[in-house]
């Protein structure tokens, strides 16, 4: 379950360019010593290191789309491999991650980090591109396999996290006949030219897990050079 539908909506923070000195740190660290360990975790999440397809060969997730992110569907927020289709890293690496419920009941928190590298620049101009996508699909439609109309509201906010770049995306999916809304969320932190993306499985009433997650992940990253 980990690894299945992820969210992704977008918050402008502090954006910048990458300098030299950034890109090239970022250049040196191996992306799977950069990934999350299980010391570095906040109380109560744990790894699922079997739940991931993880590779630093390339991005396995999705073939590569000649449809860049400015112009993707705007259903295409909400799925989790968005990056590897339309804006494909040199490198990527990922690991599951969850959150059992603090009372037993219900289904806990499920997610994953991903680190992806791009050539000198890119990086930079993929966090503008996703936070272009989440201001252009503010508000959708879109049809399930069924046909069943779910109306999709993105929105942004931001996060207290050291890095070049941040973006927080929320997408609220409200399905007929239910109360509850559906959300999934994704924190997006730019270091250099590697993205950290903390992506959350899309849940009813979500804990605050990807908040919590990301700057323990940014910090193990930085660590790891």
């Amino acid at each position: 379950m980990a690894a299945a539908a992820l969210a992704v909506l977008a918050v402008p923070a502090c954006s910048s360019a990458a300098r030299p000195a950034e890109a090239t740190a970022s250049a040196r660290v191996p992306l799977r010593a950069g990934l999350l360990t299980q010391e570095r975790l906040p109380p109560g999440f744990e790894l699922l290191t079997a739940e991931i397809d993880s590779t630093t060969t390339g991005a396995p997730h999705r073939p590569a789309s000649t449809v860049p992110i400015a112009e993707m569907p705007c259903s295409e927020l909400g799925v989790d491999s968005f990056m590897t289709a339309h804006a494909p890293p040199a490198e990527d690496v990922a690991v599951g991650l969850q959150q059992e419920p603090a009372d037993g009941a219900g289904d806990g928190w499920f997610g994953q980090e991903v680190l992806d590298r791009y050539p000198s620049g890119r990086a930079a101009e993929v966090m503008v591109a996703i936070r272009g996508a989440a201001q252009r699909c503010a508000s959708y439609t879109r049809t399930l396999g069924d046909g069943t109309p779910v109306q999709d509201v993105v929105s942004t906010a931001g996060a207290a996290v050291p890095a070049d770049d941040i973006l927080v995306l929320r997408i609220v999916s409200a399905h007929p006949g239910q109360d509850d809304p559906f959300v999934t969320e994704t924190g997006f932190a730019r270091i250099g030219d590697v993205i950290l993306t903390v992506q959350q499985v899309v849940a009813q009433n979500p804990s605050a897990g990807v908040r919590a997650v990301l700057v323990p992940a940014v910090e193990a990253y930085r660590a790891a050079g």
